[in-house]
């Protein structure tokens, strides 16, 4: 099984791709807290990339300092730079809740409550137009 679950806030405004496909891709890294024992805890810093509706909606509504909730898998990948071969890992977001925003001034906008889009959850959705109304 492969499931993660996260929560923490945008290290940066998130960054959107179009591909000739048709696929839009949105990345961003969110800055999670690990809690140890004693006083030493520790910050992750976990990339996050969403695609197609999941990505229009978290481009359109997260800034930097936004609070999520992130469910997805962990993907990983390798590439070479400068001869040297080098390993990524990513989470493949299947569902994304906005948990706050940050106002102009970096403080939280709504005190914790969900914002838009209602509910703040946004799952992707497939393409299948079957007729069924549900």
């Amino acid at each position: 099984m492969n499931k993660v679950f996260l929560i923490g806030n945008l290290t940066a405004d998130p960054q959107v791709s179009a591909f000739d496909s048709g696929h839009t891709a949105c990345r961003f890294s969110i800055a999670v807290s690990r809690y140890t024992r004693g006083d030493d805890n520790r910050t992750d810093f976990i990339n996050i990339v969403t695609w197609d509706g999941l990505a229009q909606n978290c481009s359109k509504y997260l800034v930097k300092g936004s609070k999520v909730a992130v469910v997805g898998s962990l993907q990983t990948g390798s590439y070479e730079k400068d001869g040297i071969k080098r390993t990524t890992v990513d989470v493949r977001a299947e569902q994304v809740e906005f948990l706050n925003r940050p106002n102009s001034n970096g403080a939280s906008a709504n005190n914790g409550t969900p914002s838009r889009p209602a509910g703040g959850l946004v799952e992707v959705q497939d393409d299948l137009d079957d007729g069924m109304p549900f």
